[in-house]
């Protein structure tokens, strides 16, 4: 079979640097990703975990003598190694006995349940990364003009105009940012769909075998669809999904959630915590998310066209693919993603935290009427944050679905999604 010309994603310099400081990298996330493409281009071998012609033979000498299948030129690509959570030990191991960096590459898309977990954690021999699916930059459809990077550096003079209209948009969402969409060029939701179906059926049962409701899997996913973007409770999440179904408990809630989040279909948006001025209580609740907004428009049955008639649900999805992109940029130079909320509502969307504790405050807005009640929000969290303590915000951002990048006199950032990146 005739393999796809490789697409460059954000990670790939991560991955390399990785290797050139440690023994093994893991790299997770969700199926459909990427993770074995990418780690396929820096790695001299491969093992494939879940070969139907061999996986039988892997798994009774991964119980037996698991070093044989070490063997192979170095990088070696170990796809799919919590097939066999003791390859995890024997990595480590190796890596130890021969004290050189860049061996192995280990994918992952799912944790394996605790009765499964590796005896040692790998700190300091395995270092992790997380793959997400592609960002708008990597699928080629934003410029990336305006870089995360040099705003973070102290940029004020970059501009640019997107090229993506609001259908663009509301294509991008529903047919999300899987490789196996955006490479073959497929415009519609079905791929994200068949994505969901697998999800429900498939790999919630397989993370960690228990047998799971598919319809009460579904109405969690459609619970959290509904609720993306907000800071739903869990209660409300539990209350929406029971209904009638008055035998799903608070416990089998938690137990659907974490299988969700072990196979990293969920990805809810922690709180920011900064010293205030004032002494308002700040939210902790998370955010809801999933990893890539697709999910919530096919467990909806949305399309580009439902969105379009629909611009409020058209919103919180468009935060989501902000979210997501965010994400991904900001794990090239080395950030998270959080939200800020307190008990007087006052709120950012986002906010970016380098490692070297260097921030920026976020508003996401699909339209352009909101941009000055947004930037507005973000100059009141400025004046609220003890700067004295967090520092200054490197820049504050409304990032819009509109067309043009520019700096207002206020000093926030309008940034359309179309011309942001890394």
């Amino acid at each position: 079979m005739a393999e796809t010309t490789y697409h460059p994603r954000l990670a790939d310099h991560l991955v390399r640097a990785k290797l050139s400081s440690s023994g093994a990298l893991l790299i997770e996330g969700p199926k459909w990703c990427g993770k074995t493409r990418t780690g396929r281009e820096a790695a001299e071998s491969v093992l494939y975990m879940q070969d139907p012609d061999h996986s039988a033979g892997y798994l009774r000498l991964a119980d037996v003598m698991p070093s044989r299948l070490l063997l192979g030129p170095k990088p070696r690509l170990i796809d799919e190694w919590q097939e066999a959570p003791v390859l995890w030990d024997a990595v480590r191991f190796d890596v130890d006995r021969t004290g050189e960096w860049g061996q192995y590459i280990l994918t992952g898309s799912a944790v394996p349940r605790e009765d499964e977990q590796p005896r040692h954690t790998g700190t300091g021999r395995i270092a992790r990364l997380r793959m997400r699916p592609m960002s708008l930059v990597e699928s080629g459809e934003s410029s990336g003009v305006v870089s995360l990077k040099m705003l973070f550096d102290g940029a004020t003079d970059m501009a640019g105009e997107s090229r993506l209209s609001v259908p663009d948009l509301a294509r991008a969402i529903c047919r999300g940012g899987w490789p196996e969409a955006v490479v073959k060029g497929v415009d519609s939701e079905q791929v994200a769909r068949n994505y969901v179906e697998a999800v429900i059926h498939l790999d919630v049962q397989r993370v960690d075998g228990v047998d799971r409701n598919p319809q009460r899997v579904r109405g969690l996913l459609r619970s959290y669809a509904r609720n993306l973007s907000t800071l739903a409770s869990l209660t409300t999440l539990l209350e929406d999904v029971r209904g009638g179904d008055t035998a799903f408990s608070e416990p089998t809630m938690h137990s659907y959630l974490q299988a969700l989040r072990r196979i990293f279909l969920i990805e809810d948006v922690p709180a920011w915590k900064p010293s205030l001025r004032s002494k308002s209580a700040i939210r902790t609740s998370d955010k809801r998310q999933f990893v890539d907004p697709s999910i919530a428009a096919a467990v909806m049955l949305a399309n580009a066209e439902s969105l379009l008639n629909d611009f409020e649900y058209f919103g919180f999805l468009f935060e989501s693919l902000v979210t997501r992109d965010l994400r991904i940029y900001a794990q090239t130079i080395d950030g998270e993603i959080y939200h800020y909320r307190d008990k007087e509502k006052l709120e950012a969307d986002l906010i970016i935290r380098l490692h070297d504790n260097r921030w920026a405050g976020v508003e996401v807005k699909l339209g352009s009427r909101e941009i000055e009640a947004a930037a507005a929000n973000l100059c009141r969290l400025r004046a609220k944050v003890d700067t004295s303590k967090v520092g200054e915000p490197a820049f504050l951002m409304v990032v819009t679905g509109g067309q043009f990048a520019y700096r207002r006199p206020d000093g926030v950032w309008v940034v359309p999604l179309g011309c942001l990146g890394a």
